[in-house]
């Protein structure tokens, strides 16, 4: 055993070493120097401007990007929210804002939850939130009421029609360019400024999503306040038909209508990022051309509205539904694909030693993260699942950015990025591990036959965060299975790894040959130590 792997030094407590190639025993990986060796990769300068230039330290001031931004999207949602007052009134603009934020949960749950396997940043769906419902909402509101005024100008408004005509096409034709691509710029700016945590198609239509239900609760609460004024002028004394029916149609009929158009777009930049960096027209014209879907989409459904009850049924039951079917489809197979990445990826990290051969796998499965999180909590309070849901996060980016280095579209500081996940998971191994082993037992898996002679010893750790040991609380059920609880362990156990990984190769990959096939520079993954 080489003497960086001593018994005394290995980070899994156990008498037997590091059997899996924990490449530097107890010690941080990146040696004393606390560095990358020379001659490794080193990040690029960065600025527009030049790295030493006054405009480039102004603009990569973080504190004054927010500070401008916060700005920025309060004096909209100020403006907002005189426009929609004016004309809804104070006792309108109040109903209309009970009403309009019913569906706001629900919707965001749902969109969170799509981001279960790769979380966003809070502040990146804030900002998304308030840029539809304040900053896209109100150009849109500027804007289609120049163009109402313009067709009124071109329409001739003396015909019985004129005005009907007018609003017709504005809401076909104007509303749908001018409001898509109001909310396509929050897209588009966490695309270029925050593409770290932009990895694929769910990323795209979930910030797109969120976008889109900010443009809605704003503009539900100038609908439903403009109808509740129109009860009142009726004579009618609360919440009567005007206002039931838009709650009805906006709230319950189609509360993922606005997320559903704008998802195009986010599909667009969603295939956008995942295309590597030299298809520049790819990149360009796939996210166009989803703005364009997303804007046919949104006239269609304006449009069913002038084509009476039964028109826009039909439109909404035989178009709209299939493509909200459509679409969730989609988002559904591109998450079940990312949790595939992760398992390949993470992989190569376990052939190197940084992780235990258990952690892709439960790294790869919903049911196993929750698992673990639990365990953890319940064994050793709420900090230990905090650090073994960051442990998590920081896999998954992990593998999401090295699956970005093989579709080259990681960028240059790769290296960087690489070597901070690596020391973050480093960090918090000791609670995570163990949680994540025993995750990875409650994952059911096929049986292939019996174990075929003694082979290295089992991986989990006995340290200050175990959560068992051999002879401890584990026992055989049935081949294949794994380990059950509470029932007295078999003494081969003591003599082979887990069945699950004995019984099925294609789940323990070949240690030393995943360092020499992997199609890109190694960065930070340092291969494990032959001897």
């Amino acid at each position: 055993m080489a003497p960086h792997a001593a018994p005394h030094e290995t980070p899994y407590g156990t008498p037997y070493g590091p059997p899996y190639g924990a490449p530097y025993g107890g010690r941080h990986p990146w040696f004393e120097a606390g560095a990358a060796p020379v001659g490794w990769p080193q990040p690029p300068r960065q600025g527009l401007w030049g790295p030493d230039g006054r405009l480039a330290r102004l603009w990569h001031n973080r504190a004054l990007r927010a500070t401008a931004l916060t700005g920025l999207l309060s004096l909209s949602g100020l403006i907002i929210l005189a426009l929609v007052r004016e004309q809804t009134g104070t006792k309108g603009f109040l109903v209309g804002l009970g009403l309009a934020v019913l569906p706001v949960p629900l919707i965001i749950a749902v969109f969170r939850w799509l981001d279960r396997v790769d979380p966003k940043p809070w502040r990146n769906l804030l900002f998304a939130f308030a840029w539809g419902a304040c900053a896209a909402t109100l150009v849109a509101l500027i804007a289609n009421g120049f163009a109402t005024e313009w067709l009124m100008t071109t329409v001739d408004s003396s015909s019985p029609t004129g005005q009907a005509d007018a609003d017709t096409w504005g809401a076909t034709f104007i509303a749908p360019f001018v409001e898509e691509s109001a909310k396509a710029a929050a897209v588009l700016l966490l695309f270029l400024f925050r593409r770290r945590d932009f990895n694929g198609l769910v990323d795209g239509v979930v910030v797109a999503g969120i976008t889109a239900t900010g443009f809605a609760f704003t503009e539900n609460i100038l609908y439903l306040g403009s109808a509740f004024v129109s009860d009142e002028t009726l004579g009618y004394s609360g919440i009567r038909s005007t206002t039931a029916a838009t709650f009805f149609i906006r709230a319950v009929m189609s509360p993922f209508a606005h997320p559903l158009f704008t998802a195009m777009t986010g599909v667009g930049f969603g295939i956008a990022a995942a295309t590597a960096r030299h298809q520049r027209a790819r990149r360009v014209l796939i996210p166009i051309a989803m703005l364009l879907t997303a804007m046919v989409l949104h006239g269609v459904w304006n449009g069913s509205a002038s084509l009476g009850g039964y028109g826009f049924l039909i439109v909404y039951a035989l178009f709209m539904v299939p493509v909200f079917g459509l679409l969730t489809w989609l988002t559904l197979w591109s998450r079940a694909k990312e949790l595939r990445a992760i398992r390949e990826q993470l992989t190569t990290y376990q052939a190197a030693g940084w992780l235990t051969p258990p952690e892709p796998i439960a790294l790869s499965s919903m049911r196993a993260r929750g698992i673990a999180r639990d365990l953890a909590r319940r064994t050793h309070g709420a900090a230990a699942a905090r650090a073994v849901g960051e442990y998590t996060a920081f896999a998954t980016s992990l593998a999401l950015l090295r699956r970005r280095a093989h579709r080259g579209t990681a960028g240059p500081d790769f290296t960087t990025r690489e070597k901070e996940l690596l020391d973050r998971l480093w960090e918090r191994r000791e609670t995570a591990q163990p949680a994540l082993a025993h995750a990875a037992l409650s994952l059911p898996l096929p049986y292939a036959g019996p174990p075929q002679g003694p082979i290295s010893p089992p991986y989990w750790p006995t340290g200050a965060y175990s959560y068992g040991a051999p002879g401890q609380g584990y026992g055989y059920s049935s081949p294949g299975q794994g380990y059950g609880y509470g029932s007295p362990q078999p003494p081969q156990a003591q003599q082979t790894a887990h069945p699950r990984y004995a019984f099925q190769p294609s789940y323990a990959p070949q240690l030393a040959a995943a360092p020499d096939v992997s199609p890109i520079p190694y960065g930070s993954v340092r291969p494990r130590d032959p001897s």
